[in-house]
């Protein structure tokens, strides 16, 4: 007779599957199951919410503080904050609303010029907050809580406090045109993500921002110029500020003195619903255009079920202490 093999003990032993962290799945998924939900949600209260037609308003919404979202993801990498985007917006955007109709004209090149300056002077806004955090070592928060107060004086101050309108179809076609029937602030904002995405997760510089966020003494010790990495993220995220506030101008027809008022709220929570740490050194740009469309997704249904703006700021605040809390949680009991 043949005898049979005989097996080790560890090849006679089952082998235990691997258990399912449910806790770990939610915490990694946790944005896009959230929207998902709501999505299903208002979709069974409201049919006109799956509309075509509905998805290109939330995405167009969206898209204008969905591009500064892309730049604070950045900011909040580092370990930063930036809450003057709003007022650094609207000052940008009616400075080059002034030029254009006081100077330029009725020029078919006006909406170059008007993208140029509103773009510029959103960046040296951002890189005058990134000099005072890093020259002046004062906390971020302190320097653009500031700046807030700063760049709404002098948007008031700039048209005493009225809008500017009179732009031309060209203008106007950066807010209101389309690409292939996608209104053209949602494909500036893809280009936007895109290009942040892959920056931040394919070039040394993007690994020079997780390192900084992460720990900027060991980064500078390990030849990182830390200083040169705050200024240039807080100078990316003042030029897209302008970029949104161009296109925002050119979807209202007009460039108002109260434009980004709250939009601070929006772009932080963007960013924090999207998974990023407030400490530093996590988070993605995935996460955070995710964060800006479940935002959207609840505003826009909130507004279908005629639920009253004020209540869409209590129910935003309450999520984003909820996202925090519930990561919190998850990185303390993980299995």
């Amino acid at each position: 007779m043949t005898a049979s093999p005989t097996l080790s003990p560890d090849e006679a032993a089952p082998r235990p599957g691997r258990r399912f962290d449910l806790l770990a799945f939610a915490r990694k998924h946790r944005t896009i199951l959230f929207l998902l939900l709501l999505i299903a949600a208002f979709g069974a209260v409201n049919e006109r919410f799956l509309t075509i037609r509905n998805a290109l308003n939330i995405l167009s919404e969206v898209s204008i503080y969905g591009i500064i979202a892309v730049g604070m993801t950045y900011v909040i990498l580092i370990g930063g904050i930036d809450v003057a985007v709003g007022s650094l917006l609207a000052f940008a955007s009616l400075a080059a609303a002034y030029v254009v109709t006081a100077v330029v004209g009725d020029s078919p090149a006006s909406w170059l010029i008007a993208l140029a300056i509103s773009s510029l002077v959103g960046l040296v806004g951002g890189y005058v907050h990134g000099k005072a955090v890093t020259w002046l070592h004062v906390p971020a928060f302190i320097v653009t809580l500031g700046g807030m107060t700063v760049w709404r004086g002098a948007t008031l101050l700039l048209n005493d406090g009225g809008p500017i309108s009179g732009f031309n179809e060209a203008y106007r076609w950066w807010g209101t045109g389309e690409i292939l029937f996608v209104p053209v602030p949602i494909v500036v904002l893809a280009l936007v993500a895109i290009v942040g995405h892959v920056v931040l997760r394919y070039t040394r510089y993007g690994r020079q921002v997780y390192a900084v966020g992460g720990n900027a003494e060991a980064a500078r010790l390990s030849g990182v110029n830390v200083d040169f990495v705050v200024t240039s993220v807080y100078a990316v995220i003042g030029a897209l500020a302008g970029l949104s506030g161009f296109l925002l101008s050119a979807r209202l027809g007009s460039a108002e003195a109260v434009a980004g008022t709250g939009y601070e709220l929006r772009v932080i929570a963007s960013v924090v619903i999207g998974g990023a740490s407030l400490t530093g050194g996590s988070g993605g740009v995935g996460g955070t255009i995710l964060g800006a469309l479940l935002i959207g997704v609840l505003s826009n249904g909130l507004v279908i079920m005629h639920v009253t703006s004020y209540f869409q700021q209590v129910v935003i605040g309450l999520i984003i202490v909820a996202a925090v809390a519930f990561d919190h949680y998850a990185r303390t009991h993980k299995a």
